[in-house]
């Protein structure tokens, strides 16, 4: 039911403030005034130290009524997007009393509790001090194993009372069908496989205390608007899936949402057959933003599946038996998930409560051929739903695949009966997959949009780009590439995209930043249309927060490009479009609605995860026998990683206040700007160096150097300007000497839908800088930037995002001298040289564009205060139908005519020019 009104304040219990429209709100509130963040942490400490007292008062035969938790609760940590003052939250339904907790019985205690009891007055215990714990840390991160084991005595580090779930191995004979020249059949490939039991993988996740903010028991839907017509999607929790699930489950229950990965690795980087196949697990109850900190433990390592060379099949059946040995390592893996699953289990979490847990199969993360693995089907087919192989390049909504009829098909399949249905699916014969008795899971529901390689590599790299470099020539383009004008972070391609020999996901996206303005004037129209709406697609699925517009909007540029989409048949340069990462653009809208934003189930989690687990793991072992000694290895570093999380987590809330650590310094800022001063209290988000870069600069110089010829008049204008007409203000002349920065840095407003807290945008105005002997010379450097010009009307972005913004260069960024400084005249400015108003969108790019003002035929240039500036931004100049082969990187914003401005150099700033979401004020 939506919500119809908007909720009541909640008033913060220590200092009064409030009302705040949301409990993140007030959390975010308790988080940044410290007094109340102290009294907070001493009240829940105080309240989990007598949680045990209170225990033995009660009566043997008293039963401890349950104690439910608020269903609004949300995780609370600066630069997390779900901490945000204007959401409206509906709680799940009371009846069903979801995250139900109680006191634990018998003493039991959260793991941080338990070790603190044990330890006694030595903190270090086994160590015998700090001395002799930073050393055992230090040898264990960064000496070899053999050589670690040697100087310490490997059972001080084994002996630590953080050792987490522990590994078995599992000898698996793989027989094959080969024969020996005698006709007896070859020897079994003798297979290792290495695992950890689940639910004590969960136990772990949900009892680590460090987690503890970031831990939600049960679903929510949250909305932006008191009214509730427009939801938002962002955590597992606020999604469908485990709302819906939620009901199905008995009265009091939390659902534990277990997200599997998996993705097979080369461990030799030069040559060598050494592979590795691990398996990852987490959490849908932890923040996706700490599931993605490797450093933040919220991912366990659950096994590593054998990998087989099989050369004891036949060519005939080494495939089938191959997925037949995965699905059944994998039913070994995932066994105690039967039961749990089934039954529930009783767990003590990390906030000191214990929950009766149901840990369910939420979410399968893998690349496309190990979705269809998993899935069961040929990898000419969809695992997610039933369309035709011949039909995946139309815009069609096919009927999912469902769980129980693929048990079903594959066990008629077994038993040899005709099966239409089998072939129909596409589907291979494996009857035996692990997924068969895992309890509530619908399998084909639980692979989740893989955007690095669905999107920018395949549609966008693979199969776009070659289609408009097809059609426009590859020297055009890559003149295009070569011309575009810097940014600060954009990849220049300085010889085109055609010399480049080895791509990555970081050359996909510098590709798109710039693709659509590139493309105007390159292609016809219609591809112009077509391309524009793969790269809103794209730029849509990467957002971290989704509403119901964005969702809509994601649709409506898929329909737009099938609608578009037959001009590149018609030119030859496709046949068709039947491959399966196009099809796999039509499931986003769903998985969004059912799981949240994509961004916390990224393919690029596993394979970062893969260089701890997996790479560092394997060049510590011997190389031989190599998987049992990467366990050890694994094991001894996440012990020591775990005490050093306890020490920390002691340190905070077992101190006395004065010497504990502060939390605010584990929330470092995305930059640091301890070396920049603002100038002024009111200029707190435009900062420059400490010290000036261009000290003492002569107005000749200026003039020179910066392109900036009308400087001093301009100055003078701005002082008069700003006196009143009866004053004589006295005004630079050619002999006063200026002090100029390099650098601006501008704090921006966070965009929780693109996840961008504390942003900072930087513009540069730099001059020429001769390179040394042998070395080519550093070009000048003035960033465009868009300018606040309240009272300007233009009809062409009444309305928009840039109503009341003007495009201009900046040419300097100066101070104005302390004997021409007057109380009503701002001292830091910046001279900039005028672009024209934006003018209508292009009707098929959307782009806005601008052309160089100009006053008496000279530029038009001004000098402003830097508080004017609101960002920077990006133009891309307009080609005509060629672009000259003399324009480069470094002039063609003194060369060319026309640009467009460029929404798409940032996500954030696609947010912006597209009004999504809102943009709340800059953090403090």
């Amino acid at each position: 039911m939506p919500v119809t009104s908007e909720l009541p304040g909640r008033i913060c219990g220590f200092c009064k403030a409030g009302p705040f429209p949301s409990t993140p709100g007030l959390k975010r509130h308790i988080k940044q005034v410290p007094a109340c963040r102290h009294a907070a942490q001493n009240e829940t400490q105080e309240y989990l130290d007598n949680i045990w007292t209170q225990l033995e008062e009660l009566d043997d035969d008293s039963e401890v009524p349950p104690i439910a938790t608020s269903t609004d609760e949300g995780p609370i940590d600066d630069g997390d997007e779900a901490v945000r003052n204007d959401e409206y939250i509906q709680p799940f339904h009371a009846q069903y009393d979801a995250g139900a907790c109680w006191v634990p019985p018998d003493g039991q205690l959260p793991k941080f509790h338990e070790i603190r009891q044990r330890q006694g007055e030595n903190l270090y215990a086994p160590f015998q001090g700090k001395d002799d714990w930073d050393l055992g840390k230090w040898l264990v991160k960064t000496v070899g194993q053999k050589q670690t084991e040697v100087f310490l005595k490997l059972p001080v580090i084994d002996a630590l009372p953080t050792q987490g779930c522990q590994w078995t191995c599992e000898i698996i004979d793989v027989q094959g069908d080969k024969r020996n020249e005698d006709g007896t059949l070859v020897s079994p490939e003798k297979l290792e496989l290495w695992k950890r039991d689940p639910v004590e993988g969960v136990k772990e996740l949900l009892g680590n205390e460090m987690l503890h903010e970031s831990l939600v028991y049960a679903p929510e839907r949250v909305y932006a608007d008191s009214a509730g017509t427009q939801r938002k999607y962002s955590q597992m929790w606020m999604a469908d899936w485990w709302w819906d699930m939620q009901t199905k489950l008995p009265v009091g229950s939390t659902i534990a949402p277990v997200i599997l990965s998996s993705d097979k690795t080369h461990l030799s980087q030069f040559g060598g057959d050494k592979s590795a196949w691990p398996v990852y697990m987490t959490l849908g109850n932890i923040d996706k933003v700490k599931r993605r900190q490797p450093n933040a433990h919220a991912t366990i390592l659950l096994a590593y599946l054998p990998v087989p060379k099989l050369d004891t099949f036949s060519d005939k059946t080494r495939s089938k038996r191959g997925h037949d040995l995965f699905h059944f390592c994998m039913r070994r893996v995932l066994q105690s998930l039967v039961k749990a699953g089934n039954e529930g289990v009783s767990i003590v979490c990390a906030d000191g409560f214990m929950r009766h847990v149901f840990p369910i199969l939420a979410a399968y993360v893998a690349d496309y051929p190990e979705q269809c693995l998993v899935a069961c089907c040929k990898e000419s087919r969809c695992p997610r739903c039933r369309v035709e192989h011949d039909r995946r390049g139309d815009m069609l909504e096919s009927m999912p695949r469902i769980q129980h009829q693929a048990e079903v098909i594959l066990w008629h399949k077994q038993t040899g009966r005709r099966v239409p249905r089998f072939n129909e699916d596409g589907m291979r014969p494996v009857f035996q997959p692990f997924w068969k008795h895992l309890p509530h899971t619908d399998i084909f529901n639980c692979f989740t949009p893989d955007i690095l390689h669905q999107l920018h590599k395949g549609v966008f790299k693979d199969h776009l780009v070659e289609w408009c470099t097809s059609m426009a020539g590859v020297e055009e383009i890559d003149a295009r590439f070569q011309s575009i004008p810097d940014f600060p972070g954009l990849k220049h391609f300085s010889k085109g995209i055609s010399f480049v020999s080895q791509w990555t996901g970081r050359e996909h996206k510098e590709m798109q930043r710039v693709f659509v303005g590139l493309l105007v004037t390159a292609v016809q129209p219609t591809v112009l249309r077509a391309s524009v709406a793969v790269v809103n697609f794209i730029y849509y699925a990467q957002l971290h927060v989704h509403t119901s517009a964005t969702i809509e909007a994601l649709h409506t540029a898929l329909v737009t490009f099938h609608e578009n989409k037959d001009v590149f048949i018609q030119a030859g340069i496709r046949d068709d479009f039947n491959f399966p990462k196009l099809h796999s653009m039509v499931h986003y809208y769903d998985a969004i609605k059912t799981h949240g934003s994509l961004d916390g189930y990224n393919s690029k989690s596993p394979e970062r995860l893969h260089i701890d687990f997996a790479k560092d793991a394997y060049r510590a072992s011997n190389k031989r026998d190599f998987v049992a000694q990467m366990t050890i290895w694994l094991s001894r570093q996440e012990a020591i990683a775990r005490f050093s999380d306890y020490l920390d987590w002691h340190n905070r809330f077992h101190m006395p206040t004065s010497t504990a650590v502060d939390s605010e310094d584990y929330d470092a800022p995305s930059l640091d700007l301890s070396d920049m001063s603002s100038g002024s209290v009111s200029a707190s988000t435009h900062l420059v160096a400490k010290h000036p870069g261009y000290p003492h600069l002569h107005v000749d110089t200026i003039a020179l150097d910066f392109r900036a010829s009308q400087f001093l008049p301009a100055l003078q204008a701005f002082i008069r300007c700003k006196c009143r007409p009866s004053q004589k203000p006295i005004v630079p002349n050619e002999f006063d000497r200026f002090n100029a920065y390099k650098i601006l840095a501008i704090r921006l407003p966070n965009s929780p839908a693109s996840g961008r807290y504390d942003e900072i945008a930087r513009v540069r105005a730099t001059r020429l800088v001769p390179g040394k002997t042998g070395h080519s010379d550093s070009s000048a450097v003035f960033d465009t930037v868009l300018v606040k010009v309240d009272g300007v009307l233009n009809n062409a972005t009444s309305g928009t995002p840039l109503e009341g913004l003007q495009v201009a260069q900046v040419r300097l960024i100066f101070d104005l001298p302390e004997h021409l400084r007057q109380p009503q005249i701002p001292h830091r400015l910046a001279y900039i040289e005028w672009f024209t108003q934006f003018r209508g969108p292009h009707p098929d790019s959307r782009l806005y564009s601008v052309k160089h003002a100009s006053r008496n035929r000279c530029p038009a240039v001004e000098v402003i205060p830097v508080e004017r500036i609101a960002r920077s931004c990006h133009l891309i100049p307009h080609f005509n139908t060629h672009c000259p082969r003399s324009w480069t990187s470094q002039d063609v914003l003194e060369v060319a005519d026309t640009f467009y401005y460029n929404p798409y150099i940032s996500l954030s700033e696609f947010c912006r020019y597209h009004s999504i979401g809102r943009l709340s004020d800059v953090s403090e």
